[in-house]
């Protein structure tokens, strides 16, 4: 059924959807659409990547099994945005009178 959309129907659509959200809005509801995509393919691949490290047999000695070293780990939304980047472990800031 989507095949059989006529340049007219398409025009229309756009429109409608123009009209429902405004032209002004459009651009950061695309953008933002984006990095959702973008952080939600990033995140498959960690999950992949972890699934794949997991499955594999190997031999456990005491080095293996001792806890990874402490280092500041970063979530960043977008390749290049270092507005909206933090650390995970951050101190909550606490409000002294």
């Amino acid at each position: 059924m989507i095949g059989n959309l006529k340049p007219l129907e398409i025009v229309l659509i756009i429109a409608v959807i123009l009209l429902l959200f405004g032209a002004k809005k459009l651009p950061d509801m695309a953008r933002s659409l984006g990095k959702s995509a973008r952080i939600l393919k990033s995140e498959a691949k960690a999950m992949k990547k972890d699934d794949g490290d997991t499955a594999a047999p190997t031999t456990e000695t005491a080095a293996d099994t001792a806890p990874p070293a402490a280092s500041a780990r970063t979530i960043q939304a977008a390749p290049g945005d270092v507005t909206s980047s933090r650390p995970v472990n951050e101190p909550k800031p606490t409000t002294q009178s």
